[in-house]
């Protein structure tokens, strides 16, 4: 059979990988997907670099947008990243084309899904994205097709594979959390400015895709509560092993009577659950559909290996002639959801306080939490040390995010506190 003509645009640690399995596993790709594949033609900025496997079979283009629109190639695996040019520019002129393309890049499609979507739809193309969320784990096949015929209630999980190593390693040697980010940096766990994955924006361009896909709908990027992990202090951890919890950094969508609702944040997940379970660099991702009730799904969420393991199962799919429509249902028929007000989620949550310890201080606490209808349901204060700073964690029942806001807002402006409270909902799944 007439072989599938690949060309590469990005040759970085994935790129190389996928470059690298192209080469060396030809003969067993072409038996699994019934054609062989051929890398025809490849760009990256750096012609000279050595990238431990030999193009010179491969056509090369300085410029990712002639890789595009070359005629030598059959299918376009874009690997740049970024939301703007040149992979928007690379990806919509081979879409324009009638070029089925591949793509790892997640800020892309969180931007601009729905535009690509439909011009991949109007040419009866594939634009398959696995490697955008959650590594080497399916989960967008696995939502797309395995759970097809099920109206998915909710999906979550643990999305960013730096925030869970600093959150897991904060754990088990009690270092702070700027200390074992460092660690994580000299690692290659965490970028030189690792303040997209600490501050959740790289787990909110995840949960925005899977959103769509478990929905039906756009991806609504800007309609995601995001807050990071940058003030979760060993002592948090701690407490919050001691109330039977572990402390992760989730993205959680789910149907709500008011809409959609999107958030990424620290949860406390109960000990001895999957979430709670999944330790350093590892992802996890659970869907709750109406026939197959809660699936989980654990895999390593970063990496050459398992990124473009992900990137070569959207390859064979287009070898063998599979296209889907990229959200999971015709581009003409998604739209923008309507979105569920964070301010009207529900939910308990743990409270710490820094406090002066002097007489009436607990009461002003419980009164401003009062006035708010927040009632706790436990409290612990650790230590006593007269009139010097001490903490006070609290455990409430369910309240309404708003109502727990304006509480933590008259805390503060009553002026018993010495450092803004802290607030990591808890997650009972």
């Amino acid at each position: 059979m007439k072989p599938l003509r690949v060309g590469l645009a990005g040759l970085g640690t994935v790129g190389a990988a996928v470059a690298k399995i192209v080469a060396e596993q030809g003969t067993a790709l072409a038996s699994r997907c019934g054609r062989p594949l051929e890398l025809t033609a490849v760009s990256a900025r750096d012609k000279a670099r050595d990238r431990g496997v030999s193009l010179t079979k491969a056509e090369w283009f300085s410029d990712p947008l002639k890789l595009a629109t070359s005629a030598q190639i059959d299918v376009f695996i874009e690997l740049m990243g970024g939301e703007g040019d040149p992979a928007k520019a690379s990806v919509e002129a081979a879409l324009a084309r009638g070029v089925p393309v591949v793509t790892g890049n997640k800020a892309l499609l969180a931007h601009h899904g729905v535009a690509l979507a439909k011009a991949a739809e109007a040419k009866g193309v594939a634009l398959n994205y696995e490697a955008a969320v959650a590594g080497g784990i399916p989960i967008v096949k696995a939502l797309r097709e395995g759970l097809g015929a099920n109206r998915v209630e909710r999906v979550y999980g643990i999305l960013n594979g730096t925030c869970n190593y600093i959150l897991t390693t904060m754990e088990a040697s009690g270092r702070a959390f700027a200390d074992v980010l460092g660690e994580a940096q000299r690692l290659g766990y965490a970028e030189a400015d690792p303040t997209f994955d600490i501050g959740g924006m790289d787990t909110a361009h995840k949960l925005c895709l899977l959103a769509a896909v478990a929905f039906g709908n756009a991806p609504a990027l800007d309609g995601i509560h995001v807050e990071g992990i940058e003030r979760i202090s060993p002592m948090d951890i701690m407490f919050a092993r001691e109330f039977g919890f572990r402390i992760k950094l989730l993205g959680v969508a789910s149907r709500a009577d008011s809409g959609i609702e999107q958030r990424v944040h620290p949860a406390m997940v109960p000990l001895g659950t999957p979430l709670a379970d999944v330790d350093g660099v590892f992802n996890a991702v659970v869907a709750d559909g109406d026939l197959v009730g809660k699936s989980v799904y654990e895999g390593r969420g970063a990496g050459a290996g398992p990124t473009a393991s992900a990137v070569m199962s959207d390859l064979l799919d287009i070898a063998r002639g599979v296209r889907l429509p990229t959200f999971g249902a015709p581009a003409a028929t998604i739209a923008r959801p309507k979105l569920a007000a964070m301010g009207d989620h529900q939910g308990a949550c743990y409270l710490r306080f820094t406090v002066i310890d002097r007489p009436g201080v607990i009461a002003v606490l419980s009164r401003c939490l009062a006035d708010q209808a927040v009632s706790i349901e436990s409290m612990l204060q650790r230590s006593r040390a007269p009139g010097e700073p001490v903490p006070v964690v609290m455990i409430t029942h369910e309240a309404r995010e708003a109502a727990m806001t304006k509480a933590l807002a008259a805390i503060v402006a009553a002026g018993v506190v010495t450092e803004q409270p802290v607030m990591i909902r808890m997650e009972r799944f």
